[in-house]
């Protein structure tokens, strides 16, 4: 399949090209947003017709049996192991949001059977690995996630591969953060240009009195975008960190809209970039306040160091106000590493790369002391050095 080949399509031909009913409601959307091109405005930073343009081999999503094991793992798709008693089960989606801005997010659940359901049970601390095994083929799932009332549950989400290549991975989560919970999502991920190509589409609806704590750590090169659609609801709260360190000619980084529904609702969304080589990151973020969401307060920032003159930071913050009564505030800086600070550390026997990394891990710092387990902080650590020494290791030696 060749993903262009649904562009400037019918919603009849667009049915049956992807073998579902002309009268689905996705289908609709998918027809009114159009495919994604360079001309997108949530794609415009994004090579996204390069992805688009290939042709990728389809994949059938037949269930299995799922294993025992310690943590969830989803192959190419496919849950095949989750730990002993955990719900999990294939499902059509309840909750298809149809307010969405993604074509893809519709795409998504067009190509998907079923979606993956997980239901966490109680202050549960939940492992899901990724793992992609085929070359040159379309993956594609969605994932119902779902946590109970009065609850305070974590997700720790990483990715891996059998060194799989020119493939295009298209997942996204459909969260609904229950009434008077805490749902923290920490998702680690380190790309290689040769490998695989993300984008990941999410929607998450924060009830009333709930909170939702989202970090996202994405280290190295190749193409990857995360695309969020948050809605809070009356009391709701939503922090979102995104931290990016790009090497190579990566282009990565994450389009968002935090929509404050319900009165009281409260944002905190942060980004920091570091961008070495001939990288791009992106934060086109986007938090809207309706005219229901009355003492709203809302706060956003961006913040970038380039360690290359080639590198380039899309940065676009925007707030979107229809009330007096809140607070608000937004901003977005780009600068490179102080020398005088570099300097200092080389004045004292620190060579160049040690100290290029010992102030990018300090300006890096405040999003990953953030993350409350000690060894997830360690793994982000050796994540961020494998990639930084991907780029300086000659430097090092």
């Amino acid at each position: 399949m060749t993903p262009d080949t649904l562009r400037n399509k019918s919603v009849e031909e667009l049915a049956v090209l992807l073998g579902t009913d002309v009268r689905e409601p996705q289908l609709k959307k998918l027809h009114d947003l159009g495919l994604p091109s360079k001309k997108s405005e949530a794609y415009r930073y994004f090579d996204i017709e390069t992805l688009l343009c290939r042709e990728y081999a389809l994949l059938d999503y037949v269930p299995k049996a799922i294993q025992e094991s310690d943590h969830v793992e989803i192959v190419d798709g496919t849950v095949v192991s989750a730990p002993k008693g955990m719900r999990i089960f294939y499902e059509a989606c309840k909750h298809v949001e149809m307010e969405h801005f993604d074509p893809l997010y519709y795409l998504g659940h067009l190509l998907s059977p079923h979606v993956i359901t997980i239901e966490i049970d109680g202050d549960a601390h939940v492992e899901i690995v990724h793992r992609f095994t085929r070359s040159n083929a379309l993956i594609n799932y969605r994932i119902s996630l779902e946590n109970q009332s009065n609850r305070h549950a974590i997700v720790y989400e990483r990715f891996e591969d059998d060194a799989v290549r020119d493939t295009l991975v298209l997942y996204g989560y459909d969260m609904r953060i229950a009434p008077n919970s805490t749902l923290r999502v920490l998702k680690t991920q380190t790309l290689h240009p040769e490998n695989y190509a993300m984008v990941a589409s999410h929607n998450v609806h924060v009830e009333r009195e709930a909170n939702a704590l989202l970090k996202s750590f994405d280290f190295g090169g190749g193409l990857g975008l995360q695309m969020l659609r948050i809605v809070l609801e009356d009391h709701a709260h939503v922090e979102a960190g995104h931290l990016l360190y790009l090497n190579s000619e990566s282009r990565r980084g994450t389009v968002s809209q935090i929509i404050h529904k319900g009165e009281h609702a409260t944002s905190s969304q942060e980004a920091k970039n570091i961008l070495d080589g001939h990288s791009r990151g992106i934060f086109d973020a986007l938090i809207r306040v309706d005219h229901s969401a009355k003492y709203s307060k809302a706060h956003q920032n961006s913040k970038a160091v380039l360690l290359d003159e080639s590198a380039y930071m899309a940065a676009k913050p925007q707030l979107e106000i229809y009330i007096d009564e809140l607070e608000a505030s937004h901003g977005s800086t780009t600068g490179q590493l102080d020398k005088k600070q570099l300097f200092y550390l080389q004045s004292r026997g620190i060579s160049v790369t040690e100290a290029r990394k010992m102030l990018v891990i300090a300006f890096a710092n405040t999003l990953i002391e953030k993350v409350k387990d000690s060894r997830q902080q360690e793994r982000i650590k050796e994540e961020f050095e494998k990639a930084f020494y991907t780029v300086h290791k000659k430097d090092a030696s």
